[in-house]
């Protein structure tokens, strides 16, 4: 076991494709479409009427997303909807996207709460975790620390607890943890909020999860599930906000 770090998700590259005919198949795979109707890649480039640019990635089980200006990789589960339609929802339940049945694809951010139509343009790189070491785990987790102690204007140490197996997934929760809590910041109660947040402990368990208890903001994540093993930076702010 060794001290951990804090890092960001690998970053996507797009690349060329042809747009299939529906937005829906390229979300969630050929199977469930006419097969009259073109493929589309496992991993997916979109474009919101917004212009915000985004991957939407279901090669690996749980479906991905990652926006262009943000580091933070979301973890989806989907949930039927009337008229046939499927929402993927973050870890509050909250939709993150909506696929209609016929094929239109929506977008909800916290800028524009109530969605955002989005174009299929391309192809994409998967979005993967890299193996970390030891020492780049450390400087990781001295960055978040770092990082949330200007937010709060005094220190918030972060320490964890991490193996060859989950090193990287706790450096991207560490990543994820500093980012809620500078979004926490810009709040109206921010001062508040901050001030319940003496430190930050990360660790392995079997389910991501995220408590605080008695000033201690205590992270679990998952390796198994991969970048779904960890909470997202909406509910540890709900959390730390005592929202949730």
């Amino acid at each position: 076991m060794f001290a951990a770090a804090a890092l960001g998700a690998t970053a996507c590259a797009s690349s060329a494709a042809a747009a299939p005919e529906s937005l829906r198949q390229g979300l969630f795979g050929r199977d469930q479409f006419d097969s009259r109707q073109a493929g589309a890649p496992p991993v997916a480039r979109y474009v919101a009427e917004d212009g915000a640019g985004f991957i939407v990635d279901r090669s690996q089980g749980r479906v991905l997303l990652k926006f262009d200006d943000d580091p933070e990789v979301w973890a989806l589960l989907p949930q039927a909807a009337p008229r046939g339609d499927v929402i993927y929802k973050n870890d509050l339940g909250e939709p993150v996207l909506r696929a209609t049945r016929l094929g239109g694809l929506t977008v909800f951010t916290h800028d524009r709460p109530g969605g955002s139509a989005a174009a299929l343009v391309g192809g994409g790189a998967a979005l993967r975790l890299q193996p970390l070491a030891a020492q780049a785990l450390l400087e990781r987790l001295a960055q978040a620390s770092a990082r949330a102690s200007r937010a709060a204007k005094r220190l918030i140490a972060f320490d964890a607890d991490a193996s060859p197996t989950s090193a990287a997934l706790i450096a991207d929760a560490a990543n994820i943890v500093s980012e809620a809590l500078v979004r926490v910041s810009r709040r109206g109660d921010g001062r508040a909020v901050l001030s319940r947040v003496k430190q930050v402990r990360l660790a392995e368990g079997k389910r991501p999860d995220v408590k605080l208890s008695q000033g201690e903001l205590q992270v679990t994540v998952a390796p198994a599930h991969g970048l779904a093993g960890r909470p997202s930076s909406d509910r540890i702010l709900a959390v730390a906000a005592n929202e949730h």
